[in-house]
């Protein structure tokens, strides 16, 4: 078996209906989900460790707690900004999109490049990726100055009002 069948199996084996129905009342889709929560997946990931090449493949699945696992088990230096765009046009969710701005899209070299790009899509998740990114910056980067944050934000709105 290889270890993204493994992992569906894991997950099958942990699906809990209870949080399907709560992953539901917030706005989540759930017809390729198992209802696993974060915490859960994050003690989960300790166990596979950093493996972008797995977290890909993961991805490419299509089930929800797989794209989550597989933020948690990328290394951000790894991606290409291919990946980032790929995973972006995927997002369905907002906890999806929030978890891939605020683990790993913020720490890679193109973060602030695909800011201004992604502002002005119009996809609901794309452009809250960009968003996030500034959220997450702002707050896991200590050595930014605010004026930083809002250029950043004022661009993006200005972008969005005037295209």
């Amino acid at each position: 078996m290889t270890k993204v069948i493994k992992i569906i199996s894991w997950f099958n084996e942990n699906k809990n209906e209870e949080n399907i129905k709560g992953m539901q009342r917030f706005g989540i889709k759930t017809d390729k989900t198992f209802g696993i929560k974060i915490p859960i997946l994050r003690n989960f990931a300790k166990t596979i460790g950093k493996n972008t090449e797995l977290a890909r493949k993961l991805w490419q699945t299509d089930y929800h707690e797989a794209q989550i696992l597989a933020v948690f088990i990328t290394k951000p230096n790894e991606l290409t900004e291919a990946d980032l765009d790929l995973w972006v046009n995927d997002f369905n969710s907002w906890d999806i999109c929030d978890q891939a701005c605020m683990n790993i899209f913020d720490k890679t070299p193109f973060a602030e490049k695909k800011i201004f790009e992604w502002a002005l899509r119009e996809e609901e998740y794309v452009r809250r990726a960009a968003f996030a990114i500034i959220a997450s910056i702002a707050v896991h980067d200590k050595k930014a100055s605010n004026e930083k944050f809002i250029v950043s934000s004022q661009k993006c709105r200005e972008k969005m009002e005037h295209g």
